[in-house]
């Protein structure tokens, strides 16, 4: 992409009402504008990073045995009166009513539909298990949204949901969407600690949340370090190894992590003392076994192997998907802008131009831009007539993984400087080692 004919609009200063980094940021990278109170519309630099996050947790969900559909936005009213949850949700539901005086709502959550869905096709064992998951806008009437996407009214959510025969097929299920998260976190480049929910009236162990470590976050967190030396890839755990993820529930089970909400000072009291983390975080997904909760309340059941009816157990699994983006921000920037994970850039490479008056630079410029992009790498290339200086703290305030600075005194000499943007580490490169660096 050619900064001269992108739509990238970038602000001077943070607007005054952007209380956190992430807020800030992202309007004055021009990632998102405000069109209403907790309301954003995802401008073309911005949307890029939401698509690299989305394809990361489709991926995942994939890999995972997922599969994938497609629930509307609106749904019936009468839906959320089958499972008894229409009058009993509160004032943050949008209720509408159609032309023909229907009632609708625009859905905050997706247990009642999904429950529907399977249950008209589902009629016995052989049918399960089976996790369904879609990646959808969903809505939430804040009375106070603020803090940018982190707490907005519309956002973009990844619900899955899992149905089993029973509680032991239920767990498999739950055991196995917790690996998915682990790995879906990281390979975006964060770490995202799985720690203790609050189970509800279901009770059990089968919840938690996921927290990013960052300042700014909106929960107190406490942790055992062993998890800064945990494999979160798990790379040598399938995902039908039963055994195997078992084994990880223990460990996380065992590991000390929790919030202010579910903290218990009696267990916290034996990680030993160099070993306590304390600090805060922000929620990014949440895994939640809900039992019987809603295919009994909904009249869903199957055949067993046996010919008796049987009620099948459920599970949601939800990631924040937009709010990923300004929780990866939070986590990942400095004072010159966002550092973003080469996995979420929105770009992999800046190319920038320091003379853009200067026609040997705009040539060299030009033609590693054709070759960069002829192999595969996302660039962005300033190749506007501005102040090199403007241009470099435009490339930093964005976040961009590499900066490849191409001006007229190195191209004297034949070189260009890479800069890495998380380090700040520059090398003088000539053209060719730097084209190889970028295209291995």
């Amino acid at each position: 992409m050619r900064l001269s004919q992108a739509f990238l609009p970038v602000l001077k200063e943070s607007p005054t009402d952007a209380q956190i980094v992430s807020h800030k940021l992202m309007l004055r990278s021009g990632l998102v504008r405000q069109t209403a109170a907790g309301i954003y519309a995802w401008l073309p630099l911005g949307y890029r990073v939401l698509k690299k996050i989305e394809g990361i947790v489709r991926e995942e969900q994939d890999r995972a045995g997922a599969i994938e559909l497609l629930m509307p936005t609106l749904q019936s009213a009468e839906l959320w009166r089958e499972s008894g949850r229409y009058d009993a949700y509160g004032p943050e539901m949008l209720r509408i009513r159609d032309r023909h005086e229907r009632e609708m709502l625009y859905g905050p959550t997706n247990e009642e539909m999904i429950t529907v869905i399977f249950r008209d096709e589902a009629r016995s064992y052989r049918d399960l298990p089976r996790t369904l998951y879609h990646i959808q806008w969903k809505f939430r009437d804040e009375v106070r949204p603020r803090f940018g996407v982190m707490r907005g009214r519309e956002f973009l959510m990844k619900d899955a949901y899992s149905f089993d025969l029973d509680e032991a097929g239920a767990r498999q299920s739950y055991y196995t969407q917790l690996l998915a998260y682990l790995r879906t976190f990281q390979r975006m480049g964060i770490r995202a600690v799985p720690m203790k929910a609050a189970s509800g009236p279901i009770g059990g162990d089968l919840s938690h949340e996921f927290i990013v470590l960052a300042p700014t976050g909106e929960s107190e967190v406490f942790y055992d370090a062993e998890y800064e030396g945990m494999d979160w890839t798990q790379s040598g755990l399938s995902y039908g190894d039963a055994v195997g993820l078992q084994a990880l529930f223990d460990r996380i089970g065992q590991t000390y992590a929790a919030t202010d909400e579910t903290h218990e000072e009696t267990r916290w009291a034996e990680v030993p003392g160099e070993r306590q983390r304390q600090g805060r975080g922000i929620e990014v997904g949440h895994i939640f076994n809900f039992g019987t909760k809603y295919s009994e309340a909904m009249g869903f059941r199957v055949s067993g192997p046996d010919g008796a009816m049987v009620t099948p157990q459920m599970g949601s699994y939800g990631i924040g998907v937009s709010r990923l983006v300004g929780a990866i921000i939070e986590a990942s920037h400095d004072e010159a802008g966002i550092v973003w994970p080469e996995a979420v850039a929105p770009w992999r490479v800046g190319l920038v131009t320091m003379r853009g008056d200067d026609a040997a630079s705009v040539a060299a410029a030009g033609d590693l831009y054709d070759k960069l992009t002829s192999a595969g790498v996302e660039t962005l290339y300033d190749d506007r007539d501005e102040r090199g200086g403007a241009k470099l703290a435009g490339m930093d305030l964005m976040g961009l993984p590499w900066q490849l600075i191409i001006g007229p005194r190195g191209l004297a000499q034949g070189t260009a400087e890479l800069k890495d943007r998380r380090t700040g580490e520059k090398q003088e490169l000539s053209l060719e080692s730097a084209l190889a660096r970028l295209t291995a």
